[in-house]
């Protein structure tokens, strides 16, 4: 199937569509990227994710892959000779990394979008809490994946890192509306020194959206979380 038959369904500050996008430059996969308004949901949104109504959607010729992590999955599997591996090859390493990024989804967006949706400065301690308990996992399991290397995927941008490298322009919008240090140099100095690297790749510069710009629609409305994944 041409690699030409790609669209991408998603919306500008869904980190999980821009995690997709990720992959896609890096890949260096040509695609057409379709924005979609939802709170107006298109008919070519519902008829490709008609049991989510969600982005992101990938688009293959006559094939739908919806969910980001599935799709990464499928990218890194159909095209394994164009770029660098999204997964790791060894099937251990493949399985921490999946273990990784699932406790990203699972624990640490949560509790950062919870940030945002707290009703009271006590609920926003906690979620704080949380994010930052998350944080120190996190730090620790780059020490593991990274193995003195340069990112979660070793020498290059991986599954891990793009998994949660897509919700730092989220978190640095946070950090300022809320007045509060999220990556801490002094609480996870790798985490630090790691979105140095990370947010000097060309491919993710292409995608990821300003802080300025993230925190503007922020400010103005909380974003609903429960429209992408």
């Amino acid at each position: 199937m041409a690699q030409g038959d790609l669209k991408l369904l998603g919306e500008w500050a869904s980190p999980y569509v821009i995690r997709v996008r990720m992959v896609l430059e890096q890949k260096g996969l040509s695609y057409e990227y379709l924005e979609q308004d939802l709170y107006n949901k298109s008919e070519l949104l519902l008829k490709h994710n008609p049991i989510h109504k969600k982005v992101p959607v990938l688009i293959h010729g006559d094939r739908t892959i919806c969910e980001s992590l599935v799709i990464l999955q499928y990218i890194d599997e159909n095209w394994p000779g164009t770029g660098p591996h999204v997964l790791p090859v060894d099937p251990y390493e493949r399985a921490v990394a999946r273990f990784w990024t699932a406790y990203i989804d699972d624990k640490l967006a949560p509790s950062f979008v919870g940030i945002l949706k707290s009703p009271t400065e006590e609920t926003k301690a906690e979620k704080i809490a949380d994010v930052l308990a998350a944080l120190k996992q996190l730090e620790g399991a780059f020490k593991e994946c990274s193995a003195g290397k340069d990112f979660f995927g070793g020498a290059s941008i991986g599954f891990v890192d793009v998994a949660f490298g897509c919700q730092l322009t989220w978190m640095k919008a946070a950090e300022k509306i809320f007045e509060v240090k999220l990556l801490d140099e002094t609480k996870v100095p790798l985490l630090v020194e790691w979105e140095k690297r990370f947010l000097t790749a060309d491919f993710v510069k292409r995608v990821l959206p300003s802080v300025e710009r993230v925190e503007e629609i922020a400010r103005a409305t909380i974003w609903n979380i429960d429209s992408a994944n």
